[in-house]
């Protein structure tokens, strides 16, 4: 028999272990930063160690969920993240964070890649997209608590990094109690689990589309949150608190989602998101002191309802792409979100050289270099406002066409 409450609980807690690896990976970046004396292009790497395993993980997972099922899946996830934690702790230089860095990565990968399609199967209807939302309120919720504990034991307990990357461990071993011994859902799409029917499905324009603007989307959310520490740290606002607003409204947002996505449909509150990010981003590029926390509250209005969506809205209008057309979107947002963290490393790298060649230093130049790679960044979710714009009156069209 079939726990559904167990399952959704032990699936929040695999995702609030990716949020801690996230939230305090970024809480410590500088402290890696200035141990292993690595510049930002080289923290932007080991970040994009934690990316790149996270698409891999998905779409082998993807592809092996209705053969292998969601319980092996989810075992690998947990040896996955208990040697990326323990090498982590134990890397000694910066071959090492890459290597377990990767293999975080890939814990977080094989989280989603079992999770998503394990609760769509589970709930239907209007709860399937609630659960979802629900699910994904952990990884903002998470980073919320991971960041304040990283804030705690870094400001009141004056800890090194290594005894942050030890608390990780604590959701890692409560999401595998949870999952010990239990029985998992079946595919409730007829087709579903057919491999040639998933590709079938992910070869129509809809389908094609969502691809393209994920990767937007996940670098819109993931950029911004995962370089604060650096990009605002002399900002005159706390940068991990402006971290913890952030995912705590998403947190909130998401869990109050359903009737806003009833009410505006998943297409509706994509573009809206789109909006809403861009004036994030752009206050973020612009403002000072207090206001970056009103830029935060934009910022976090914009980006909470991004990714839940996008999978809902395959899950929804593209169902016989079944479980691998769920690991494939996620996986190319995270594949993009790598791809770009070097790059948003090198982007301050020039910045900071350009504002030096201007004359500033010290905090006036990091702020400006901050300011001018956070200005950059909104371009990912302007180009956004276009391409929801579209699909918002494309649906719209489809659904006057088969009235």
């Amino acid at each position: 028999m079939i726990n559904k409450d167990r399952l959704f609980y032990g699936s929040c807690f695999a995702l609030i272990t990716t949020a801690f690896s996230f939230s305090i990976r970024a809480g410590i970046l500088a402290q890696l930063g200035t141990e292993f004396n690595l510049n930002a292009e080289q923290l932007g790497f080991i970040n994009s160690m934690w990316f790149l395993g996270f698409p891999l993980a998905m779409i082998v997972g993807g592809l092996v969920y209705h053969t292998v099922g969601p319980k092996t899946i989810m075992q690998i996830a947990f040896i996955a993240h208990a040697l990326g934690i323990l090498l982590t702790i134990y890397s000694g230089g910066y071959t090492g964070l890459l290597i377990s860095t990767f293999l975080i990565g890939l814990g977080n990968g094989c989280t989603e890649a079992a999770c998503n399609p394990m609760i769509a199967d589970t709930y239907s209807g209007a709860d399937m997209s609630k659960m979802l939302n629900r699910f994904h309120m952990w990884f903002p919720g998470g980073i919320v608590v991971g960041s304040l504990i990283s804030e705690f034991m870094t400001k009141q307990l004056n800890t090194g990094w290594q005894p942050q990357i030890w608390v990780i461990l604590v959701p890692t071993l409560i999401y595998a109690y949870l999952f010990w011994g239990q029985a998992f859902p079946k595919p409730k799409v007829e087709g579903a689990a057919s491999l040639s029917e998933n590709f079938k499905a992910m070869l129509t324009p809809l389908y094609i589309f969502m691809f393209l603007c994920m990767a937007l989307t996940a670098i819109s959310e993931f950029g911004p949150q995962q370089w604060t520490g650096l990009i605002m740290s002399k900002s005159g606002a706390s940068p991990m608190l402006i971290l913890a607003l952030v995912t705590g409204l998403m947190a909130v947002i998401r869990y109050f989602a359903g009737p806003i996505v009833a009410k505006f449909d998943q297409t509706g509150v994509l573009l809206g998101s789109a909006v809403l990010a861009t004036i994030g981003i752009y206050l973020f590029s612009t403002q000072t002191g207090t206001m970056a926390y009103v830029a935060a509250v934009f910022f976090a209005m914009g980006v909470a309802l991004f990714w839940p969506n996008m999978i809902g809205f395959i899950a929804e209008k593209v169902p016989l792409s079944g479980a691998l057309g769920m690991s494939i979107l996620g996986g190319v947002g995270m594949f993009s979100t790598s791809i770009f963290q070097p790059i948003i490393g090198k982007w301050i790298d020039d910045a900071r050289a350009e504002q030096t060649a201007k004359g500033l230093t010290g905090d006036a130049m990091e702020l400006a270099a901050g300011q001018a790679t956070l200005s950059t960044m909104a371009l990912f979710p302007g180009v956004l406002i276009v391409a929801f714009g579209i699909l918002y009156f494309w649906m719209r069209s489809r659904k006057t066409t088969t009235a």
